[in-house]
């Protein structure tokens, strides 16, 4: 068993990383506005591309990256990779395809852009409750839980203690500060982070005696508990552990369907999700949001080397514990008879990190734990306040909506605690393929329905809503279907049905996808086609156009209105007021001819802010853009590489 953290320097430290990120959180929450529903849930739309970048990058990686791919890598390889460097092209169809309909759109939440897209309330409730959920069923529990594991590993704390203090800490300053305290926290987290995780990686490098030397000492990687006899598999090191694309039939990830599972299914996280998305539409203008898109692109490159890599050189350096095969052997070591791969990342910190650095790693981890969990908290609450809450009270006032937010991120952790004890009941393995099952059943049919809503303005609200909804009943029966049939221990006879035997989660993924697109277009087609005229500038093809449209439109309504105001005349000793030679005379009081001027007025005002907002969010220099593009360019070719050299 690993030494636990006793140290005061390690204490000290760990002490001093909580007192910063409070300090950061607090200081960040006294910005100008936070109380207004833009300034707490958008940040005022006024973040620049660096911290919008950095909490990209501290958003998706969360505790269950450390524990989660470090495990993989120290029983399967490197090809889990593959969900983490698939980000880097999605993240840039995000930045040059999805931001700018939907700054242009003004949305605050993924769920409203559908409404305003397809007309109807149906569409944006659905998603608004099934995101909710998801975020506390799946995300929340998954990043709890693997906090959970390295704590106890590293300090044997009580689970429900050290839990329930790291959500309220993450809690006090998501309340307090809303979108912007989270943003400016994850920028110093993300810098923790990789601080870190380099010198703890480097270290490991030196002592297994490079990458190239894991070659050879990795697949000799064997647990002592091995009987060669048994001609059995169990506890061996994979022969593709190096390889990201494996056999497309009888590998654990086969190359096609990681492939699909990787881009087109991972665009419901990287270009729709709110957690994701969110952190864009605060951007101050089109070009910060691009620029911090590329930035989070680059340091999504990263977990191989500082993450999976290491997993890899943990089971080598501590084989009978980090790969024991033996039930009673694991259950002494990691207290789960089903494997010890999740303890590859804590095992490695805990033997291998001198004092001090042990103390930084923890608050390494507890920023990766810290940094999703406000994230999540910020986002779902986001999604509660505007999509349900406003439906439910339509004359709520600024003050009241940021307040039912902040009430909600209490609820979120009061139900995160509760939810504990399940997640201390359930084996760490089986958690993490719950996480990558749900995503794979549930998200295909988000992604049909936002891409097909972009690119074709003929998809209306009927096929959407049912799109969606058949795709993921039908991932929700093959959901049930793996928790029914779980998979054999190594060596056993496979006895699942044969949709769940022999369908690869990634390629049920993959049909899920095109289930929902059939379904959306084929109804769509059978049915009422939308006014387009309505979805100007919610699609690819109009964006532009409306920006031009918007400024001339603008202008000449302005025109019509002021005109108006001085078209109010005194006929038969009656006050008439006519609004415009387009609309009929109505006679009027002087009450009711006070209440339209100030309407009008109104009216005017709100094009102008309208026309301002969509001036200033989509102001790019031609050098910015040229210099943006140039940088995409040269992600690709980063990606490209990288690709080429470990594929």
């Amino acid at each position: 068993m690993a030494t636990k953290l006793h140290d005061w320097k390690d204490i000290l430290i760990i002490g001093l990383y909580f007192a910063f990120v409070l300090a950061v959180g607090i200081a960040s929450s006294c910005r100008k506005g936070r109380n207004s529903v833009k300034g707490y849930f958008l940040a005022g739309r006024n973040m620049h591309w660096l911290p919008i970048g950095f909490s990209l990058f501290a958003s998706n990686i969360g505790s269950e990256h450390f524990i989660g791919l470090a495990g993989s890598g120290a029983k399967s390889g490197i090809a889990v990779v593959a969900f983490e460097w698939g980000a880097v092209l999605l993240l840039l169809l995000l930045g040059w395809l999805f931001l700018p309909i939907y700054l242009t759109s003004g949305v605050y939440t993924m769920p409203e852009y559908l409404e305003r897209r397809f007309g109807g309330r149906r569409i944006r409730l659905y998603m608004s409750i099934i995101s909710t959920l998801l975020y506390i069923l799946t995300k929340i529990s998954v990043d709890v839980f693997a906090g959970s594991v390295f704590i106890q590993q590293a300090l044997g704390w009580n689970t429900y203690i050290s839990i329930s203090v790291l959500l309220a800490v993450t809690a006090a300053y998501t309340i307090i500060g809303g979108l912007s305290a989270v943003i400016f926290t994850d920028t110093l987290q993300t810098v923790i982070m990789l601080t870190g995780s380099v010198i703890l990686a480097v270290m490991a490098y030196i002592k297994v005696g490079g990458l190239w030397a894991l070659e050879y000492k990795y697949p000799e990687a064997i647990p002592t508990t091995y009987d060669p006899s048994t001609n059995s598999t169990c506890g061996l090191p994979r022969d593709d552990a190096f390889h990201i694309l494996r056999d497309p039939i009888h590998s654990d990830l086969p190359w096609p369907g990681v492939v699909i599972r990787s881009t087109f299914v991972s665009l419901w996280y990287w270009c729709t999700d709110q957690v994701i998305v969110q952190r864009t539409l605060a951007a101050k203008n089109i070009a910060h949001a691009r620029g911090g898109t590329i930035v989070a692109g680059y340091l999504k490159i990263l977990p191989l080397f500082l993450i999976i890599i290491p997993g890899m050189i943990s089971r080598v350096l501590y084989t009978d514990e980090v790969a024991c095969i033996d039930p009673e052997v694991c259950k002494s070591v990691c207290d789960n008879e089903s494997g010890c791969s999740n303890i590859a990342y804590p095992k490695l910190v805990l033997e291998l990190a001198p004092v001090g650095l042990k103390g930084l790693m923890m608050a390494v981890m507890m920023s990766a734990l810290m940094s999703s969990l406000t994230s999540i908290f910020n986002s779902a609450a986001t999604l509660f306040t505007m999509d349900i809450w406003k439906k439910l009270r339509k004359d709520a006032s600024d003050r009241e909506l940021v307040i039912s937010g902040r009430i909600f991120v209490a609820v979120l952790v009061g139900v995160s605690v509760a939810w504990i004890p399940l997640i201390k009941s359930a084996q760490g393995g089986q958690l993490f393929i719950y996480i990558q099952a749900v995503t794979g059943y549930i998200a295909p049919p988000v992604c049909s329905v936002f891409l097909l809503a972009v690119l074709i303005p003929r998809v209306n609200e009927e096929g959407a809503f049912w799109g969606i909804l058949i795709g993921q009943l039908a991932g929700i029966v093959r959901l049930v279907l793996d928790f029914i049939y779980p998979a054999p221990g190594c060596g056993e006879v496979d006895k699942r049905p044969v949709i769940v035997s022999a369908v690869n989660f990634t390629y049920f993924s993959a049909m899920m996808l095109l289930l929902s697109a059939f379904i959306t277009i084929v109804l769509s087609f059978c049915t009422l086609k939308p006014d387009y005229d309505e979805i100007q500038g919610l699609t690819v093809w109009s964006v532009h156009r409306f920006g031009v449209e918007r400024n001339r439109m603008t202008k000449k309504t302005r025109t019509i209105l002021r005109s108006d105001l001085e078209n109010s005349v005194v006929a038969n000793g009656s006050n008439v007021y006519r609004i415009s030679d387009d609309f009929d005379t109505h006679r009027m009081s002087a009450t009711s001819k006070k209440i339209h001027r100030t309407q009008i007025e109104e009216q005017i005002s709100h094009e102008e802010e309208m026309t301002k907002r969509y001036q200033e969010t989509m102001k790019i220099s031609s050098g910015v853009s040229l210099f943006l593009n140039f940088n995409a360019i040269l992600l690709m070719c980063v990606f490209i590489l990288c690709y080429a050299i470990f594929a």
